[in-house]
């Protein structure tokens, strides 16, 4: 009986071993998986004209959050994930940086009944909104102004607006607004994407790593903006 409760602790600890070592891979992928999926959300974007290629490449910084996932009666929440390249050069000039995973959370309150899976594309037009957004924790509509970005049928853009928002909505639902939410560099899949400990201003800023296959297909799609 002793040797058996020996035994079980053993057996347990190498059963979690082994069902643990290839999640961190799977992640991983997963990441890799969210990198490409943003890729295909911008080109979309930009080749139905959702997004005017001159306000990217004005834009500081591109956030895309492909799928973020939305369910609510009465009181709205919304998780997701996502990318956030950035020009180099001390003023947002030069060439795209390699991607930071972002998060988003939040919730929204009001008359809501529904759930869908939104890809949204934020571009960040103000270096101060760019710092904010890097250090963590921040509140859309709060901590930094959002506004609808228009479309390139329109011909103005909304004034003072910190970040341009684009949302498409793949399922029914009543608003797609971020006010309320919250970004939030993710450190977790920046480790596992490059393979160190490294904080978002290290990749998006200070260009410290080369990006991954995923990354690179984000910048490929960023590279042939035309300004």
């Amino acid at each position: 009986m002793r040797c058996v409760k020996t035994i079980i602790p053993v057996l347990t600890f190498l059963l979690l071993a082994f069902v643990t070592s290839p999640l961190s891979a799977d992640d991983k992928a997963k990441d890799e998986a969210t990198l490409k999926n943003a890729a295909t959300v911008l080109q979309t974007m930009l080749s139905d004209k959702s997004i005017p290629q001159g306000l990217v490449a004005k834009a500081d910084c591109i956030l895309i959050l492909p799928s973020v996932k939305k369910f609510a009666i009465g009181i709205g929440g919304s998780g997701g994930r996502g990318p956030m390249s950035c020009r180099s050069g001390a003023n947002f000039k030069g060439k795209w940086s390699a991607p930071a995973m972002f998060t988003i959370g939040g919730a929204s309150a009001g008359l809501q009944l529904g759930g869908t899976s939104t890809d949204f594309v934020l571009l960040l037009m103000a270096p101060s909104a760019v710092n904010k957004v890097l250090n963590g924790k921040v509140k859309i509509g709060a901590d930094v102004s959002a506004a609808a970005g228009p479309s390139s049928a329109q011909a103005s853009t909304p004034a003072g607006a910190d970040i341009l928002n684009y949302a498409k909505a793949k399922g029914v639902f009543a608003g797609v607004s971020l006010d309320g939410a919250s970004l939030d560099p993710d450190g977790d899949a920046n480790k596992r994407l490059y393979g160190k400990q490294i904080t978002a201003n290290e990749i998006v800023i200070q260009n410290s790593v080369q990006p991954t296959p995923g990354g690179q297909a984000l910048l490929t799609e960023l590279g042939m903006i035309k300004k």
